[in-house]
């Protein structure tokens, strides 16, 4: 059946739209917009133009991770990176304040507040650091909504019957833009914006909405979405993916974030369903076979499945949920769901959910495959909002029913010698990213039967030439998720189960996982403030934590292909991958003056040889360098290229 003629504007262009709501609401604007992909870029360059003409305009920016197209640090990496953001983002169109903001020249009339910050990359830019605002992501439309938003403005997909659909930001959305229609229709002055973009995958369930949820939409027709390429998995990075599979329950449910660390606990999953002797194998050797593994996890393929449950819809989950691993369904009604939990299969065939999401971004593969996906298997996947996913609090009943045995699975920089985790600001003051929803996946954990908190976090990290540890006794950041919620911390060398144990147990625990170059250090540190008698000693099992003994363990599975370098694929060619990682390989080894000097003089004197790697030099534009900064280039890029093994 038709839906009734919408009462929707229809703008002619984006700066049509901001005629359109300053005529509503004046020149005192707050607007509102998604975090991350869901922005409405047309329109938010056309207010930010707009009050950048007019200084009486007074704009505040609300919104979250502002996505920008990466730049190269230095000419070197600019010859890689500049074809790729070519190929990748050709057709997206950047956001100007974001441009503006990095150069710190926002006019005085404009402001951008965000809660959550693109990681590590606006630490030293002075805008952001003082308009960041700390929240919780349940709690960050509450906190949008009081700081006076009048506008709302987001990207949607077209469709048809009067639907249009939220699709990547159903997260803040579905609280916020029937708050703001409440407002205006109570006779305040609020406005919702929609710009359509036809590349957006129409996602149906609570993500689709009438149109005239919206006021006024401008069609910008197909643009790119904004890609987030996969990283590098490194074999470290396995190591953790590996030891957290081993801990998720069949029949359970299932959270992670992005990144690195998330796609290994993916591609593990994944290997321990498909290819489970060889996963078993795998299990063995980096010893994730402990008692809590065998109490807490499993060890079979998934019969059951799992029911994901995930603020951000990754591509490790959408990839687990079209393997069949991701598999279990909810319903919303307790009684129903009950029945379900006593008898899986009285499940009807077109009944329940198995993926549940607040929004999405990622590589070019995940925008792809939810366009690609039939309407049968969309149907399984609900993007909603985010005060369902990352919290109980209204959904409890149900909640409890649905996430039975959880595992929410995110990452920390640090952890400290108490177990708290350092996730998200520096020790001073200075904001790496945000909270996020990681506090209230952290105590969900510890509320619900069976679930469990997991953080995973590198053992080390390089900084300046130098190497540190990631457990710390003190120091180095601040708190994100406080010690009374430590449950289990993984690295690449253990699993720690710090839940209900003494300080002293937790002092012990966090040392077995560390890397063996600090562990002494650790321990003086537990011993001077008493939570350690002074002649202690770790097991000599626990003092082997080497990055060489854990190649040792895992070389077998690289070179048989079991732990890929991008295990859910990469959008950069062979050569491109192994430029990648020489490059980064050479700006560890360059960071410092001495290293400089020191690495120079190896790549004029290695002897590696340049027609080894005749593509990778092609692709840099260095095989008939000129002038002798190319011939330096050329060099050094050989050298790193020799150094560091090609992806595979």
């Amino acid at each position: 059946m038709p839906a009734p003629p919408s009462n929707t504007h229809r703008a002619k262009s984006a700066d049509a739209c901001v005629d359109f709501a300053i005529e509503r609401v004046g020149k005192t604007i707050v607007l509102g917009l998604p975090l991350a992909l869901g922005k409405a870029n047309h329109i938010a360059n056309a207010f930010y133009a707009r009050a950048k003409a007019d200084p009486e305009i007074d704009l505040t920016i609300f919104t979250a991770l502002t996505l920008e197209v990466p730049g190269a640090p230095n000419a070197l990496a600019a010859r890689l990176l500049g074809p790729i953001a070519e190929r990748l983002y050709d057709g997206y169109p950047e956001l100007d304040y974001a441009s503006d903001r990095r150069k710190n020249a926002l006019p005085s009339n404009v402001r951008v507040k965000e809660f959550f910050l693109p990681p590590g990359g606006l630490l030293n830019n002075a805008s952001a650091q003082r308009d960041y605002v700390s929240a919780n992501y349940t709690h960050a439309a509450r906190t949008i909504l009081n700081s006076g938003l009048n506008v709302a403005a987001q990207m949607i997909a077209p469709g048809t019957d009067g639907q249009v659909s939220l699709a990547c930001n159903t997260d803040l959305s579905r609280d916020m833009i029937p708050a703001l229609k409440a407002k205006a229709a109570a006779g305040e002055k609020a406005v919702v914006l929609g710009e359509f973009n036809a590349a957006l995958p129409f996602l149906g369930g609570d993500a689709a909405v009438p149109e005239d949820w919206f006021d006024a939409i401008f069609d910008a027709g197909e643009y790119t979405l904004f890609p987030i390429p996969a990283e590098q998995v490194s074999l470290p990075a396995w190591a953790i993916g590996l030891h957290a599979s081993a801990l998720v329950k069949d029949g359970g449910t299932l959270q992670t974030g992005i990144g690195a660390l998330s796609d290994a606990v993916a591609g593990a999953l994944r290997l321990r369903h498909e290819k489970n002797d060889a996963w078993r194998g795998l299990i063995k050797a980096i010893g994730a076979n402990t008692p809590l593994h065998v109490a807490s996890g499993g060890d079979e393929p998934f019969e059951h499945g799992l029911y994901g449950c995930s603020e951000m819809l990754t591509l490790g989950l959408l990839d687990l949920y079209e393997a069949g691993i991701i598999k279990r369904r909810v319903v919303m009604d307790p009684e129903r769901q009950q029945a379900l939990l006593e008898n899986p299969a009285s499940l009807n065939e077109d009944e329940g959910i198995a993926l549940h999401g607040g929004f999405f971004a990622g590589p070019v593969a995940l925008y792809e495959r939810l366009r690609a996906m039939s309407d049968e298997a969309r149907a399984g996947i609900d993007m909603t909002g985010v005060s369902f996913v990352n919290d109980l609090f209204g959904y409890e009943e149900i909640a409890r029913l649905q996430r039975r045995d959880a595992r929410f699975i995110n990452t920390a920089m640090l952890v400290n010698g108490r177990g708290a985790a350092m996730s998200d600001t520096l020790l001073d003051g200075r904001v790496v990213s945000g909270v996020g929803g990681q506090y209230n996946f952290a105590a969900m954990g510890h509320e619900l039967e069976g679930g469990r908190s997991v953080i995973l976090l590198r053992a080390t990290r390089a900084t300046k030439g130098k190497t540190a540890s990631n457990i710390v006794w003190q120091g180095g950041a601040e708190v994100t998720v406080p010690r009374h919620l430590r449950d289990i911390v993984i690295t690449e060398y253990g699993a720690a189960d710090l839940r209900g144990r003494t300080d002293r147990e937790v002092a012990i625990a966090l040392a077995a996982i560390t890397d063996s170059r600090f562990q002494e250090a650790f321990l003086d540190q537990a011993k001077a403030a008493g939570k350690l008698e002074a002649d202690y000693q770790l097991p000599a099992e626990a003092r082997q934590n080497t990055p060489e003994r854990l190649r040792e363990r895992l070389a077998e599975a690289k070179e048989a292909g079991l732990l890929p370098d991008y295990p859910l694929g990469s959008e950069l060619t062979p050569e491109e991958q192994h430029l990648k990682a020489a490059l980064e390989w050479l700006g560890a080894e360059t960071a410092t003056r001495k290293g400089r000097a020191a690495t120079i003089f190896a790549a004029f004197t290695s002897g590696a040889k340049p027609a080894r790697f005749a593509a990778e030099l092609e692709r840099m534009k260095l095989t008939r360098p000129s002038g002798w900064r190319e011939h330096l280039a050329k060099r050094l890029v050989t050298y790193a290229l020799d150094r560091t093994p090609k992806p595979r």
